[in-house]
């Protein structure tokens, strides 16, 4: 642990550390687990808040895994959950990921004012939306982001926030985010990527299962729809090289097969990997190789 306001709490310590620190500073206390991607999206941001704090306020941690007995006895029901105690009673506190202005609001009452810092809100927070959509927690990404972005518009969140809608397949949502980002010319590379996303998203959607395209390939090798929509498979599913294979061979197979489909999707896969990506430093030579 990096802080030096940060420490670990357990059945047997958390009266001494805990409750008898807190009459004399202020003691956030965070409910966690490991298994927990929202509670790993929402300690960075307690570990800088406490440490802007300068030792005014303390973090202690209760894995909740290890101290069930400490679970119980706050009526812990959900996690992340966060109390803070003062005086030896809890007298705040919030369940779930919550924004670093909102956590300080709550705090304001009860913990003197830190020392004026330089914040940058708005890189914190899309890191922190960013880091739940890693974990597979899309909807509390968009709940945090949307809470924030009614307060100011910031095109940086309105791009985190539809990486979100993508991911949990809000395809429409999406689409209308993506379309409400002011400074379209500064952010072309990511928008790029993005409605490359969107436009394999809604391809993907209501086509045939992995297993019957591969059953339909393995009777006609010639069958460039089932070829093609494999491709779209591996794309959603994270499997960029075997997608790029499966279009270099349509392509090589098939150029002209339904409007030049291979060529197009190809393309759209180097905007959304990124012009520097590997794979698509690799094949676009390989196309460039196809073609001429």
């Amino acid at each position: 642990m990096s802080s030096p306001y940060l420490f670990d709490a357990t059945t047997d310590t958390f009266d001494r550390y805990v409750l008898e620190n807190s009459f004399h500073k202020p003691v956030l206390v965070d409910f966690w687990a490991d298994w927990c991607a929202p509670c790993k999206a929402l300690f960075p941001v307690l570990e800088k808040i406490v440490d802007s704090y300068e030792g005014e306020l303390l973090l202690a941690k209760v894995n909740c895994d290890a101290e069930p007995g400490l679970t119980e006895r706050f009526g812990i029901r959900s996690l992340p959950t966060v109390v803070l105690f003062k005086d030896g009673q809890p007298v705040e506190g919030f369940a779930g990921v919550q924004t670093e202005s909102a956590i300080r609001e709550l705090l304001t009452p009860h913990v003197n004012e830190p020392a004026p810092v330089a914040e940058q809100p708005g890189e914190d927070l899309a890191s922190q939306a960013q880091a739940l959509i890693d974990a597979g927690q899309p909807q509390q990404a968009i709940t945090l982001l949307q809470s924030a972005l009614q307060a100011e518009p910031d095109d940086a969140l309105l791009l985190v926030l539809a990486r979100a809608l993508l991911a949990d397949n809000q395809l429409d949502d999406a689409e209308q985010v993506i379309s409400a980002v002011q400074q379209q010319d500064s952010h072309k590379q990511t928008l790029s990527a993005l409605k490359a996303q969107l436009n394999f998203a809604r391809q993907t959607s209501g086509i045939p299962s992995r297993e019957q395209l591969q059953a339909r390939l393995n009777a006609d090798a010639g069958d460039s729809e089932a070829r093609y929509q494999l491709a779209l498979h591996d794309l959603t599913d994270g499997h960029g090289d075997s997608a790029l294979a499966s279009l270099l061979d349509l392509l090589q197979r098939d150029r002209s097969w339904n409007d030049g489909a291979a060529q197009k999707t190809l393309l759209q896969v180097f905007d959304l990997l990124g012009g520097d990506h590997p794979l698509t430093v690799q094949y676009r030579r390989k196309l460039y190789q196809a073609l001429y």
